[in-house]
């Protein structure tokens, strides 16, 4: 390129992220400069962290350059995408490989949200201490740099194979089911911390049978005012009972009690009410940011949603997807109730793609959220919460004290999905994998080099680091425990989705 390529820093709208990551983002810059200087390109950097969706327009839309953006810790969407979409200029995503600093998380976010704008850009990442050394990045930015783009090997990305006839039945009952009684997501908010991508709205969310109904998160407020006591008493009392172990006031965390918990379940019984008012059949709460400094976290509420095993239980999962994200909603309701209708157990865990590793010939993936993963991936069992331990929520971004639903994810055979809009169109991702069951060493090095106050899952994806990078459309995931891939594919198909079947391992037969 002869023009000169401008770098900027996309952040997260909280100051305390942007504040713990900044030596971070900037040693990152400094390879990402130090590399580009290898390849004789001149450079120059946007003033200051892009904070808020108004600073992307401010900074960006004037800029008719090559653009390089840095992704070293989690960022929003809007952030990057609100400045550069309409503009068809060469744009690079560049992003560390790091969990602790987890880059690759805000890069395949923005990235998605990109897509679903229709503005094209490339993709790179590393996790070398010498970008320069690295003998897979450096071909990489070279190709962008003479040819504004890089194309990545797209052999893992396939149309699924036609559904055996049992699977097929299976699908077609949940279809009929469905076309039948319209299911109803309850959204608690909009899309949050730039989760642009994970919201689809209702024209398009009535092409694939669904319907959507909006309810202000300040009505958790007012409704949870008239939860009696004797509720309250009775749900802490279940999840004591059932085996949840709380980590209250331990160091670092002194402010984390019962009253906390009870807080909790306060907002917990505040939205099964509103569920059994509106008759929905799953939700998509946002918490952040428009709660977080009014009520304590969502996560151990979204935890006991998501489990059959939970107070005032109708016998069912409530399909509950943090942040709002109606990418991974609508997978998790449509895998419930295959799971339901196969005789398996009906949970599917939420989970965010937090890093990976090659661990004895298997790229596994860490899939880590803040909580709304269910109990059943920590014992296996419809009628416990054992295996369940609830920590304070990290301080720096949960000001309010409130826990989590933690644990490590036992192991089994596992079929994962993820919408996404591209083209106009929804897409579904579906894939087959195992979790698997790390050890213990190298489990307590992954997780607490991460967030140790989240679920752990371990996963081979049957997805490389470079497919998954390259071609995935989120940085969130859904994850069911069995075989029902045939099924995801044959209802994603009759819903109206277009479907790709990503996997290195070949054949989905």
């Amino acid at each position: 390129m002869s023009e000169t390529i401008r770098i900027f820093w996309p952040g997260d709208y909280r100051p305390t992220p942007n504040a713990l990551a900044l030596e971070q983002v900037e040693q990152a810059t400094r390879q990402l400069e130090k590399s580009l200087d290898r390849l004789g390109c001149r450079h120059k950097r946007v003033e200051g962290m892009i904070t808020k969706p108004n600073e992307s327009i401010n900074k960006l839309s004037a800029i008719d350059e090559p653009m390089i953006g840095v992704y070293a810790h989690w960022v929003y969407g809007p952030h990057t995408v609100d400045g550069v979409v309409g503009k068809d200029s060469p744009l690079l995503l560049a992003s560390n490989f790091s969990g602790t600093w987890p880059g690759l998380v805000g890069l395949l976010n923005t990235g998605a949200c990109l897509e679903m704008v229709d503005r094209k850009a490339s993709r790179i990442w590393t996790d070398a201490d010498d970008w320069c050394e690295d003998d897979a990045y450096m071909p990489r930015l070279e190709e962008w740099v003479d040819k504004g783009d890089i194309t990545y090997s797209a052999s893992a990305l396939a149309k699924p194979p036609a559904a055996p006839l049992q699977a097929q039945s299976i699908a077609d009952n949940v279809s009929a089911a469905m076309r039948t009684r319209r299911p109803l997501a309850l959204m608690l908010g909009d899309t949050s911390m730039g989760m642009t991508n994970g919201y689809f709205g209702p024209r398009l969310l009535s092409q694939i049978g669904f319907s959507e109904h909006k309810v202000d998160q300040a009505w958790i407020i007012e409704r949870g005012k008239s939860i009696t006591i004797k509720r309250i008493d009775d749900a802490f009392s279940f999840v004591n009972d059932k085996g949840v172990t709380f980590h209250y006031g331990e160091a670092g965390a002194e402010d984390f009690c019962a009253d906390a918990t009870r807080e909790q379940l306060r907002d917990y019984l505040a939205v099964l009410d509103l569920v059994e008012e509106f008759e929905a059949d799953c939700i998509g709460w946002q918490y952040q940011l428009g709660l977080i400094n009014s009520r304590p976290p969502s996560d151990f509420a979204e935890g006991l949603l998501n489990s059959v095993c939970r107070p005032e239980s109708n016998g069912d999962v409530i399909a509950d997807a943090t942040e709002a994200d109606q990418g991974n909603l609508i997978p998790m309701e449509m895998m419930k109730r295959l799971l339901k209708e196969k005789g398996l157990h009906q949970a599917v865990f939420f989970h965010d793609i937090r890093w990976g590793d090659e661990v004895d010939g298997r790229f596994i993936w860490l899939l880590l959220n803040s909580g709304s993963s269910g109990a059943y991936a920590f014992n296996h069992d419809p009628d416990s919460l054992k295996g369940v331990h609830s920590y304070r929520q990290p301080s720096a971004y949960f000001p309010i004290p409130g826990g989590a639903f933690s644990g490590e994810s036992l192991p089994g055979q596992i079929t994962w999905a993820r919408a996404h809009l591209s083209g106009g169109e929804l897409w579904m991702d579906i894939g087959r994998g195992d979790v698997v069951q790390l050890e213990p060493a190298l489990r307590d090095q992954w997780w607490n080099s991460t967030t140790p106050q989240w679920p752990f899952m371990a996963a081979d994806l049957q997805m490389s680091r470079d497919t998954l990078m390259a071609h995935y459309m989120s940085n969130h995931v859904a994850v069911a425990y069995g075989d029902i891939f045939h099924e995801m594919t044959a209802l994603s198909k009759a819903m109206g989705f277009r479907v790709r079947f990503i996997s290195d391992n070949g054949s989905a037969t």
